[in-house]
């Protein structure tokens, strides 16, 4: 199946299995396939996980960014391979140097650009960098396997 950039938050639900509240991404505004994709997730106070992480200082947790990062990759390799069979799911299934530099809050725009550097056997590790305004929120190295569900 062919998608027309940009790729719109509905259009990701017929790639992607998630949905509200844990769909964390809202937009792909790049993709280079088997190579890199680049898209966004907007931050809304409204979302539930700043009812207790913190309500007087609300912070997206860090574990939350990479999955938002995960995802990005995921997507990748489903728009890379032209799509997703209904019983075939991407699992988050490494992670290597993580890092965490900025805070991020209500009102940022996360940028989530992800980079594929190897693909074996249906396991892809991707770079995967999370900015906020240009500065780095969070950078990780990301494993995502390709598996049949029942």
């Amino acid at each position: 199946m062919e998608y027309t950039l940009p790729i719109e938050n509905k259009e990701l639900q017929t790639l992607l299995p998630h949905r509200y509240p844990f769909l964390l991404i809202d937009r792909v505004l790049e993709f280079e396939s088997f190579k890199r994709l680049k898209a966004i997730k907007n931050i809304s106070y409204n979302e539930p996980q700043f009812q207790g992480h913190f309500p007087d200082f609300p912070v997206m947790p860090g574990v939350l960014v990479i999955e938002a990062l995960a995802q990005a990759a995921g997507t990748l390799s489903i728009l890379s391979l032209g799509g997703r069979d209904e019983r075939e799911l991407y699992f988050f299934v490494g992670i290597d140097k993580a890092r965490f530099k900025r805070q991020v809050v209500p009102g940022d725009q996360l940028v989530l650009e992800v980079e594929l550097l190897a693909d074996k056997r249906g396991i892809g590790k991707f770079k995967a960098v999370a900015t906020v305004d240009g500065e780095i929120a969070a950078e990780a190295e990301i494993m995502c396997a390709k598996r049949q569900v029942k």
